[in-house]
């Protein structure tokens, strides 16, 4: 079954310093664009005396989601050292950002790849790499007479409740493991009452 990836299990932090420059870095396990807006948003207020705020993500199981950004730093000497630490771990559902104080002196492009590397590297380091799931989230709604045959199919699947509402009409949001899915979801339309929803 290939739907599982790796990615981080929480925040963590790095720390780089380079001839007066200080490089802080931030990982975070993200699972969309909006996380990861609300992640930079944060930082670049904290930090908002900082020079820089690079950074660079990867979403999704298949890694096509992916984008850096220097930050107004030489082409290529922050953001791809950090998506190269990325995927030298072979993560996704990651965004690593690299704040810089300047301190006065210049590191050349050389030294600059060097520093977002090695920040990234340590705030990877101080993290631990966790083995994750694909899923799917389904909606529906059942008749409450018909809870038991739910909660049995739910138990036997081994499945996370996201969200549930019980009335004489009931409804309810879980997340399936995608190489689950379909197999969860022939079991569920035999359910009489059971409605999709999207």
């Amino acid at each position: 079954m290939n739907d599982t990836f790796l990615t981080l299990k929480e925040a963590s932090e790095g720390l780089y310093k380079e001839k007066g420059s200080k490089f802080l870095a931030f990982a975070f396990p993200v699972s969309d664009d909006h996380e990861i807006k609300e992640k930079l948003d944060t930082l670049r207020k904290k930090y908002y005396d900082a020079r820089h705020h690079c950074y660079a993500y990867m979403l999704g199981k298949d890694k096509e989601n992916y984008r850096t950004n220097d930050d107004g730093e030489p082409n290529h000497s922050a953001g791809d050292p950090i998506l190269g630490q990325i995927r030298s771990k072979d993560l996704t559902n990651v965004l690593i950002v690299v704040v810089r104080y300047f301190g006065g002196t210049k590191l050349g492009v050389g030294g600059l790849i060097n520093a977002y590397k090695t920040a990234a590297a340590e705030a990877i380091q101080a993290n631990e790499i966790i083995t994750e799931m694909v899923t799917k989230n389904i909606r529906f709604t059942f008749d409450y007479l018909d809870m038991n045959e739910v909660m049995r199919l739910i138990k036997e699947y081994d499945l996370e409740i996201k969200k549930q509402e019980f009335d004489n009409t009931c409804t309810m949001t879980i997340r399936v493991r995608e190489a689950n899915f379909d197999k969860f979801m022939e079991r569920l339309i035999e359910i009489s009452s059971a409605n999709i929803l999207n």
